[in-house]
């Protein structure tokens, strides 16, 4: 099952740049480049270091000119996981290219790489919820509150991994098909954004 492997490599990712805890760390992906794994490992550290840039903009000290900054990085590695993932669509698209949908065929509301985009986000809710459950320094009642919230993402977890393993069953039995958008993000394009546009 797809999921299982998208499961398994995004929470050895998570694992592995957890051993710098480190935004500018190198990746060191482990997988052959032409598997799925390879973009799997791809997909889940661009959105690990993302989480931790989120992270730092968030605090309330922080310098407004560093601030800036980091929020235009945060916008460059939005584009560069979007990017991701309309190539993980891409390789679905080559995979299903010789599969003829059925008369009755459905579109899915989202793609699949767009499915395993929220996979893989789940992923990081996941392993930080832990964090806090498990956290000794926190309250008693901190610890409890967030293991409710853990046990709900795990079940999403679940969920969502059934749902993405049936979407890619059902576009492989021609019962679904798949048409991928591209995202046209129009406020990183300076012909795009007014207020780029304007000043020139």
């Amino acid at each position: 099952m797809i999921s299982e492997i998208a499961n398994r490599v995004f929470n050895q990712v998570i694992t592995d740049y957890h051993k710098f805890d480190n935004i500018d760390q190198a990746i060191q992906n482990p997988y052959n480049q032409d598997s799925l794994e390879h973009l799997f490992y791809v997909k889940n550290w661009i959105d690990t270091a993302q989480w931790h840039m989120e992270d730092v903009v968030r605090n309330p000290n922080i310098d407004p000119v560093e601030g800036l900054s980091w929020k235009r990085r945060i916008d460059a590695q939005n584009q560069i996981r979007t990017d991701m993932v309309e190539f993980i669509d891409g390789y679905f698209l080559n995979l299903y290219n010789k599969v003829s949908a059925l008369q009755d065929a459905k579109i899915n509301s989202e793609s699949p790489a767009w499915a395993l985009d929220r996979l893989s986000i789940l992923a990081l809710k996941i392993y930080h919820m832990r964090e806090e459950a498990e956290r000794s320094t926190a309250s008693t009642a901190h610890r409890e509150q967030c293991q409710i919230k853990l046990n709900v993402l795990l079940s999403q977890r679940d969920d969502l991994s059934t749902s993405i393993d049936e979407l890619l069953a059902d576009i492989e039995a021609g019962k679904k098909y798949m048409k991928v958008y591209k995202q046209m993000k129009m406020y990183n394009d300076p012909s795009l954004n007014p207020v780029l546009y304007r000043k020139s």
